[in-house]
């Protein structure tokens, strides 16, 4: 028997194990909102127990290259895919919190998502859902829809992100590409007011067909009903009291 070994080959690191910045952003972050007291109420007391507290809200701003990762090879993959219609429809990327978000122009999101679903370089076959955010003090793009998609083939990840007005809410369905996204939209429909044009069936989806306003807005009034407990009565959330 011989006293040689085999020397062992080294691991094999998955690409998802590679480590990723947690913050590169190289444009000045946006301020959309000063938010005072710990939930931003307006037109009631804070019932956080504390009214003091100013906060800050800030969006990232765009990131520069290079990015890390394979964040850099997914740039450079879907403007190869896009062409001369990338910077029409890319507004900015965004590397922030290990995360990769690419933010696109709502009326160029489906094409966006078609190229990130069929080119063989990309194939983010499948999409996780979309949620819907609310931004009172982003002029202009107030409403925003976030996609979560993952690539099986590569094993990678990416969110993309839109944005829409209060005054004309209205962002392209995605579900022509990706249609496990149709209750998704119905609920960003439901809870925000985002209209998904070409939507197969865009209805409430939790709250009833009557229901007055999107609950998950910020603007929208906390309300409450009172609720009597033993002779004891739990006034709605805009009636108890508060400390200055």
């Amino acid at each position: 028997m011989s006293d040689e070994t085999t020397p062992e080959s080294e691991p094999v690191v998955p690409e998802a194990a590679v480590e990723l910045p947690v913050m590169d952003i190289s444009a000045p972050p946006e301020v959309v909102e000063h938010r005072l007291g710990q939930f931003g109420v307006h037109g009631s007391p804070d019932v956080s127990g504390y009214g003091g507290l100013v906060t800050t809200v800030v969006l990232p701003g765009a990131s520069e290259r290079p990015y890390g990762g394979y964040f850099d090879e997914v740039a450079d993959d879907l403007q190869a895919a896009l062409g001369a219609d990338f910077n029409d429809a890319i507004e900015k990327i965004v590397v922030d919190r290990g995360q990769l978000t690419i933010h696109v122009k709502r009326e160029h999101l489906v094409s966006v998502c078609q190229a990130l679903r069929d080119d063989p370089m990309l194939r983010f076959e499948m999409s996780l859902g979309c949620s819907g955010v609310h931004w009172p003090g982003d002029a202009g793009r107030e409403l925003h829809v976030v996609y979560h998609l993952r690539s099986l083939t590569h094993n990678r990840f990416v969110t993309l992100e839109t944005t829409c007005p209060d005054s004309d809410p209205h962002v392209p369905s995605a579900t022509s590409v990706y249609p496990t996204n149709d209750w998704h939209e119905r609920e960003a429909f439901d809870f925000f007011g985002v209209i998904f044009d070409g939507h197969p069936y865009l209805t409430r989806i939790q709250m009833p067909d009557d229901w007055p306003g999107h609950p998950q807005r910020k603007d929208y009034p906390l309300g409450g009903i009172p609720v009597e407990y033993k002779g004891a009565v739990t006034p709605p959330p805009d009636e108890r009291r508060w400390y200055s």
